[in-house]
């Protein structure tokens, strides 16, 4: 696979955390950001190599994108098998949440969704290789780095992967506005997967068949639906809240 293109100060410093093998590192010459100057003292401590160049180079490369004058090449993120996820999360002895996601194709959704994931100390995240965001470089950009700090796993059939999960005793929850149970009044705290589809056509019907409930978010006015990578950031909050309560 090739290697990643990333740009941004957030997410170059979060892979230099997360010992990520980094080809070179670009930046624009700045002296009035204090990221800016942590950045460049992890580089020279890792002695990994980075040259200065003109703004104008980088707004060629990133036009329209909020590149903050750094640009890197960096390894590949690496997925693992969902076996490995779950035998990693039981050795954790925590509480297992996992987060499923069906048909996310939006790179910046996906990202969103990544930095609520690692904020709330999600287990892993699994994802279909068929029909989800590929993981570049605004998938990056847009989790601020934090999916470097997220485990990923790519499956052939989101159903397989359910069906391990339901085998593994972790309860497989659908966040779908059919729901008739409201998430706020729905129990959290046992090991859980919540399923989250796209803004589009939502969980798909097949899917929806085989996990063991649907739950929705209330909602008053003249909204039907949220933002995908917001009504997850919901579902996994209120996990949280439960279970830190």
């Amino acid at each position: 696979m090739k290697e990643l293109k990333i740009f941004g100060l957030r997410p170059v410093l979060e892979a230099i955390e997360n010992k990520k093998s980094i080809d070179k590192v670009w930046l624009v010459k700045s002296s009035n950001s204090k990221l800016y100057s942590e950045l460049i003292s992890k580089l020279k401590k890792n002695n990994i190599s980075y040259s200065l160049v003109p703004k104008q180079a980088l707004e060629r490369k990133f036009r329209g994108k909020n590149h903050q004058g750094v640009f890197a090449r960096i390894s590949p993120i690496e997925t693992m098998p969902i076996e490995k996820m779950i035998q990693n999360t039981e050795l954790e002895k925590t509480t297992p949440l996992y987060l499923l996601l069906d048909g996310i194709t939006d790179p910046r959704n996906f990202g969103a969704i990544l930095r609520s994931a690692n904020a709330t100390s999600v287990s892993g995240v699994i994802i279909c290789s068929s029909s989800s965001s590929p993981i570049n470089e605004v998938v990056v950009k847009t989790s601020s780095g934090a999916i470097f700090n997220v485990p990923i796993s790519k499956v052939n059939n989101l159903k397989d992967a359910i069906y391990l999960l339901k085998e593994n005793q972790i309860e497989v929850i659908g966040l779908d506005q059919t729901g008739k149970n409201s998430i706020y009044d729905t129990d959290l705290l046992n090991p859980l997967a919540i399923l989250i589809g796209s803004e589009e056509k939502g969980i798909s019907k097949g899917i929806l068949k085989i996990i063991n409930q649907k739950i929705k978010i209330p909602m008053t006015g003249n909204v039907e639906s949220l933002n995908v990578s917001v009504a997850a950031s919901i579902a996994l909050f209120e996990v949280k809240r439960q279970r830190n309560s």
